[in-house]
This record gives C-alpha cells, sequence and structure tokens, in this order.
C-alpha cells in the first residue's frame, strides 16, 4: 500500500488509447490513490498540468497533436512550478532514440507497456515521494521568502523612521510643527512625478526630501532663530548647513541616503549659477537638488518663519515663476505651475458638480 500521506496527491494520465488509460486507472484506485484523472485529449492534459494540478503524469508519447513530445517540451519550457512536474512517460516505443528524446525533453522516467504492474507502482511511489520533498521544499523557501521579504520591509520602515526622526531634530527648532518636512516631502514627490521619475524614484524622493535642511542641526539659535536679516559673516555660517548636511549622510549604503546627501548638498545651488555651495549652474546641478529648491522655497513663502509672515499662496506663486531661469528650473518651474492648474481645475469641477445637484 501507499504511504497514506501521498494518497490524496493528484495523477494525471495521458493517452489516446481509452484502454490504456482504464487499465492504469484500475491499478492505481487499487492502490489507494484517490485522485486520479485519466484523458485522451493530450490538449486539455497539456492545459491540466501547466494549471499545477497533478503531483504526477503518466505520459503516452505517440499521440494527435500535441504529442508526448512536444508536452515534454512545452512543460519544461514553462516558467511556472509545474516545469518541476515528474512526468513517467508509459509508451509502446522502446527504441533508443524514443527513450533518449524523450529524456532529453525532460521526462523523468520511461517504461514501456503493457508494462509490470509492480514495477509501475513502485515507480508512482517513488516519484510521488519525490514529489511530495519537493512540495515541503518550496513550502520551505516560501515561508523563508516571506520571513525575508517581512524583515525587508521591517529594516525599511525602521531606517524610514530614523530618517524622519533625523529631519525632524533638525527642523523642530525651528518649526516645531515639524510640519514644514511633511509638506517639502510631499510636494518634491508630486513634482518627481510630473518630471518623469517613476513612483519609486518619487517615493524615494519624498522620503530623502525632509533631510535637505538636516545640516541645520549644527547652527546656533542666534543665527537660525534671528528676528530680521542675517549680517554678511552669518550668512556664510548659515549657508554651511548644506556642506554639513552632506557630510552628515555621506558614504551611506541606502539609494534614500545617498539621494538625501545629494538633496542636502545642492537644493540652495541656483539654475543662474548664483547659489551655494559650489556655485552650480543649470543642468550641472542634480536635478533632485533643482526639485527641492522648488519645494522648499514654495513652502517657505506661504509659511511663517521667525525672519517673516507668510506670504498668500498666489503671491508665492508669481515670486516663483517670475524666477524661472533665474533662481530655478524653468521645468521645475512648469511642473509646479501644472499641479496647481491641476488642483483649480479638480476645484472647480467638484464646484460644478456641487451646484448642479443642488
Amino acid at each position: 500500500m501507499p504511504d497514506p500521506s501521498v494518497i490524496d496527491y493528484h495523477i494525471l494520465v495521458v493517452d489516446d488509447e481509452p484502454s490504456n488509460l482504464k487499465l492504469l486507472d484500475q491499478i492505481l484506485t487499487s492502490e489507494g490513490y484517490r485522485n486520479v484523472r485519466t484523458t485522451t485529449d493530450s490538449k486539455a492534459g497539456l492545459d491540466l498540468i501547466l494549471s499545477g494540478w497533478p503531483d504526477l503524469v503518466l505520459l503516452d508519447l505517440k499521440m494527435p497533436p500535441p504529442d508526448g513530445f512536444q508536452i515534454l517540451k512545452t512543460v519544461r519550457s514553462h516558467p511556472g512550478t509545474a516545469a518541476a512536474c515528474p512526468i513517467l512517460v508509459f509508451t509502446s516505443d522502446q527504441t533508443t532514440l524514443t527513450r533518449r528524446t524523450a529524456l532529453e525533453l525532460g521526462a523523468s522516467d520511461f517504461l514501456t507497456k503493457p508494462g509490470d504492474l509492480i514495477e509501475i507502482v513502485l515507480r508512482v511511489r517513488n516519484f510521488l515521494e519525490l514529489r511530495k520533498l519537493q512540495r515541503h521544499l518550496e513550502s520551505a523557501n516560501r515561508t523563508l521568502e516571506d520571513k525575508v521579504l517581512t524583515r525587508t520591509q521591517e529594516l525599511k520602515d525602521a531606517n524610514v523612521e530614523v530618517v524622519y526622526r533625523l529631519a525632524r531634530a533638525a527642523e523642530y527648532r525651528d518649526d516645531q510643527t515639524g510640519e514644514h518636512i511633511n509638506r517639502v516631502g510631499k510636494l518634491s514627490y508630486m513634482l518627481a512625478l510630473k518630471l518623469g521619475f517613476s513612483p519609486e524614484d518619487a517615493e524615494t524622493v519624498r522620503l530623502a526630501a525632509p533631510l535637505h535642511d538636516v545640516g541645520k542641526i549644527a547652527l546656533s539659535d542666534s543665527i537660525l532663530l534671528k528676528q530680521g536679516p542675517l549680517t554678511p559673516d552669518e550668512r556664510k555660517v548659515m549657508e554651511r548647513h548644506t556642506v554639513i548636511g552632506a557630510g552628515i549622510l555621506a558614504k551611506g549604503k541606502s539609494e534614500l541616503l545617498k539621494m538625501a546627501e545629494v538633496i542636502a548638498l545642492t537644493h540652495h545651488e541656483r539654475w543662474d549659477g548664483g547659489g551655494y555651495p559650489h556655485g552650480l549652474a543649470g543642468e550641472n546641478i542634480p536635478l533632485v537638488g533643482r526639485i527641492l529648491a522648488v519645494a522648499d522655497v514654495y513652502d517657505a513663502l506661504t509659511h511663517d518663519r521667525p525672519y517673516k509672515k507668510a506670504w498668500p499662496r498666489s503671491k508665492a506663486i508669481e515670486e516663483i515663476e517670475a524666477n524661472a531661469g533665474y533662481h530655478f528650473d524653468p521645468q521645475v518651474v512648469a511642473a509646479l505651475m501644472a499641479i496647481f492648474r491641476g488642483e483649480t481645475q479638480a476645484v472647480v469641477h467638484d464646484h460644478a458638480v456641487r451646484l448642479q445637484s443642488a
């Protein structure tokens, strides 16, 4: 009798001779196998194999298309798990060429008709035992993969949390709500998408953006919180936060930290070359730095700071548009305008819908 742990496994028999199917079905069911399916339709048999249903296939070779050779070739080249299914060839063709061809195409073993009853039973039992072990291995691999994915996500979440807390520590000193870094991150994400970034890369921009001013953690309150304009010497000290921030983030291993380093260093560069710390101009400024320049200034203009009151949104937009080609990359400014036009159109549409339904 077969091992009780394998009798529920699925066995498929494909043969164009009904008498052969009847014989094999009787042999297998008498051994206690409860899930035996037989078919003379080779195309239906192939579809069933590719679906992943059988745990073992007994396959004739000489059949109307697709014949057994075509089925072997198709199954073994299939990208899914069906490719691992054991296939026991059962044919009346005993030539060496047929045997060799079948094995080259991926037959697990080769039996000739009419076959020995005991040999058939033993081969089936052995291959089902092998399939059981394969299934256990597949299950263990899936469990391991799930654990790796879970652990990877946990590490990613932890890294993002550390990044956010570091950004919050720097920002908390001149924006006690900590909302500036969230707003800049969100706007930078939207700009990145408008400029053709993939959703994954845009998400990295969103997560890296909050670290743009991390270097401010090294500045004194007398400069960072000063009411009114800075002196030239104070301005030079303030400008060092870009280099300090890049230094804090330097040599990061993740794409997130690498991007954050670039952003911290370059978000105060100007399109016309008049920015700091290195006076880069035009496309020599990394695109993520140009994106942050617009997002950071827009948010700074539209919210209170120790040295100024918040500007109306319309005035801030006018200021940024006026500086396109000077302070800001014109394409990034155009993306910002497209975002705001889209928001305005959405508001107008929602208002019109409400009027129609009133």
